[in-house]
C-alpha cells in the first residue's frame, strides 16, 4: 500500500546519443529509430515534469539535438562527464541535482517509458517515500528495473543493466510492489515491448512519429 508521506523528488534520467540508443530496436524500428529514442525521452521527461512531488528533471546526455529539445521542456541537461556507462551516469547525474538541491530525495528513471502516466509515477514515488532506504520498481518482464529512488542524503547505488531486480534486491534496496503502475514498469527495450507500450497509450511525441507511418492518425503501427 503506498505511503501517504510526500516528499519533493528530484528526477534522473539517462540517454544516451541518438545515433546509438536503443539498438535492440533497429529490427523492429528501422532508419526510424533514432527518432523513436528522442521521441520517448521526450515524452518520459514531459510525464515526469507534470507528476505531483516531482521538483525537477536532470537529464544526463551528450546528444546535442536532444539536450536542445529536453531543455525546452523545462529539464536540467547535463553532460555525461564520466562517459562510463548507464550507472556511472546515474550517480554523476544524482551528485549534480545535490549540488543544487543539498539532501535532496533523487528518483533515477529510465528514460524509455513513452506510455509513462504522471498519476502511476506518484503512486510509486509516494510508496517510495514511505522508507528510509533506497526503493525500486521492477520492469513488466520482472527481471530489470525502471526507477531507483533513494532518500534525502542516501547514496542513489545504481546497479541498472540486464537482471537489475536482483541485484537492486542484493544491495538492500526495498521492491516496491504496486499493482495499477504498468506504466511506470513498461519501458522499451524490443519490438514486443514497443507494440505493448502503444497498447498502453504512448505521450504525443511518439504518437505522431508512428502516425507519419500509419494509414490513420488515430492507429499508430511500427513501421
Amino acid at each position: 500500500m503506498a505511503s501517504d508521506v510526500t516528499r519533493e523528488w528530484s528526477v534522473v534520467v539517462p540517454l544516451k546519443p541518438l545515433a546509438v540508443a536503443k539498438s535492440r530496436l533497429a529490427e523492429a524500428a528501422g532508419a526510424v529509430r533514432p527518432a523513436l529514442a528522442l521521441a520517448f525521452a521526450l515524452d518520459t521527461v514531459a510525464a515526469v515534469l507534470e507528476c505531483a512531488g516531482v521538483v525537477d528533471v536532470t537529464v544526463v546526455t551528450d546528444d546535442e539535438r536532444a539536450s536542445a529539445e529536453l531543455a525546452g521542456l523545462g529539464a536540467f541537461v547535463v553532460p555525461d562527464a564520466p562517459a562510463a556507462g548507464l550507472n556511472a551516469a546515474l550517480r554523476y547525474g544524482a551528485g549534480r541535482v545535490r549540488e543544487r538541491r543539498p539532501g535532496a530525495a533523487v528518483a533515477a528513471l529510465n528514460g524509455d517509458l513513452p506510455a509513462l502516466r504522471p498519476a502511476e509515477l506518484a503512486q510509486v514515488l509516494r510508496a517510495a517515500a514511505g522508507a528510509q532506504e533506497r526503493a525500486f520498481l521492477a520492469d513488466a518482464a520482472g527481471v530489470g528495473t525502471t526507477l531507483l529512488a533513494a532518500p534525502a542524503a542516501a547514496p542513489l547505488s545504481p546497479a541498472f543493466g540486464g537482471p537489475s531486480r536482483a541485484r537492486h534486491l542484493a544491495t538492500g534496496a526495498r521492491e516496491i510492489t504496486l499493482p495499477d503502475v504498468t506504466s511506470v514498469r513498461q519501458d522499451v527495450d524490443t519490438g514486443d515491448d514497443l507494440r505493448a507500450a502503444l497498447t498502453l497509450g504512448v505521450g504525443p511525441r511518439t504518437t505522431a512519429l508512428f502516425a507519419a507511418f500509419s494509414p490513420s492518425a488515430t492507429e499508430p503501427r511500427l513501421p
